[in-house]
């Protein structure tokens, strides 16, 4: 290396050191700076008060108290109907000469409905009477002839069979007595049909006849309905006992009633595969027959739960339903089996011990792991 160059060198070696001590006082200075900033803004922000804890959410709980099972409410639709319906007709044929009710007429029992015309039995009573007088003439003057007979036999003047003859004489009028009054009985009994009673108290249903008219035998002439013990047919399932529908109740334009099971047929519906069952339901204002009505029953089930709000519980993932409960003034989830809902509550089995308190009203507001304060008197 050169006199000259040697210098050069030294120069360079100068520069780079002088550089290197510049750049490390540079970032000293910086890295003093910023910790003196960051020690006055500390000390800035210690000097201001710490703001004041925010007011926990007040929630309104339920303590959860388990029950043996519930009662579920079944429906059965069924039909209001009368206790009787009965379509009069006349035993015997003959002219209608008088009907007194109308459709939609009320009816007491023993009241008259319908008559026929008579004039042929009352001319045959006429006539029977007039021959039964004739028989018993008759039958007097053979009564004196037979004492007569019998004193003549007795002196001998006479034989027995002429007293036989005359006795028979006698008997055969007293029969004849007695076929004329059962004659006569025949045309009273058929004096007594030719006149319809309502068999009890109700209403017209069908009038199908007018007065006038030549009725046959068995014609049915009106339709009388019994209106004072309405029921109610009801087709229930095989499953449900006769014992469960004794104390059930009847649904009728929703109104509910008290029902009284009358009977329960031994039968099954071969349509339906079910049982009818009629009911007695005593209403001020019934329908019309041939209503609908409903069969409410309620049926016990037996499996441990507890009634829950249905808003009180949310839906989880997985179809998991859950309710939020207070466990040491921090809200929890609880994870439940949804058995049975109504309208505005839900029967339901979970994770949550008896006596645990259930948010019944405002959960929207709270969220798992959020602390809150328990409205006294509310749970």
């Amino acid at each position: 290396m050169s006199e000259t160059e040697r210098p050069s060198l030294l120069r360079r070696i100068a520069i780079r050191i002088v550089t290197v001590i510049f750049t490390v006082l540079v970032v000293a200075g910086a890295g003093a700076a910023v910790m003196f900033g960051s020690n006055t803004l500390a000390g800035r922000a210690d000097a201001v008060p710490p703001p004041p804890e925010a007011a926990r959410t007040k929630v309104s709980v339920t303590p959860l108290s388990l029950e043996d099972g519930y009662a579920l409410t079944r429906r059965f639709v069924g039909q209001i109907e009368a206790g009787a319906t009965v379509d009069l007709s006349f035993e015997l044929g003959g002219r209608l000469v008088d009907i007194t009710v109308d459709e939609g007429t009320e009816v007491t029992e023993g009241q008259e409905v319908a008559r026929l015309d008579i004039a042929l039995l009352d001319a045959e009573a006429t006539r029977l009477t007039s021959a039964r007088a004739s028989i018993e003439a008759r039958m007097a003057f053979a009564k004196s002839q037979l004492t007569r007979t019998e004193r003549l036999r007795d002196m001998g003047h006479v034989s027995q069979a002429v007293l036989d003859e005359a006795q028979s004489l006698y008997d055969e009028l007293e029969n004849a007595i007695a076929e004329t009054d059962a004659a006569l009985a025949s045309v009273r009994i058929n004096l007594d049909k030719s006149v319809i009673y309502a068999p009890f108290d109700g209403r017209v249903g069908n009038r199908r006849v007018d007065a006038g008219a030549t009725l046959a035998a068995g014609q049915p002439i009106v339709t009388v309905i019994e209106t004072s013990a309405p029921q109610v047919r009801v087709g229930l399932p095989l499953t449900l006992d006769a014992d469960a529908v004794q104390t059930a109740q009847i649904d009728i334009n929703g109104t509910l009633l008290p029902a009284e099971l009358i009977q329960m047929r031994p039968d099954i519906d071969p349509l339906t595969r079910t049982r009818t069952a009629l009911f007695t339901v005593e209403a001020d204002e019934m329908p019309p027959f041939g209503a609908t009505a409903a069969l409410v029953v309620d049926v016990p089930v037996e499996m441990a739960g507890t009634w829950v709000p249905v808003d009180a519980l949310q839906e989880g993932s997985r179809g998991v339903w859950t309710l939020l409960v207070v466990d040491e003034g921090v809200v929890r989830k609880a994870s439940v089996e949804l058995l049975h809902a109504e309208a505005t509550r839900a029967y339901v089995r979970g994770s949550f011990e008896a006596g645990a308190q259930m948010i019944d009203a405002g959960a929207h507001r709270v969220v798992p792991g959020q602390k809150v304060d328990v409205l006294v008197g509310e749970g």
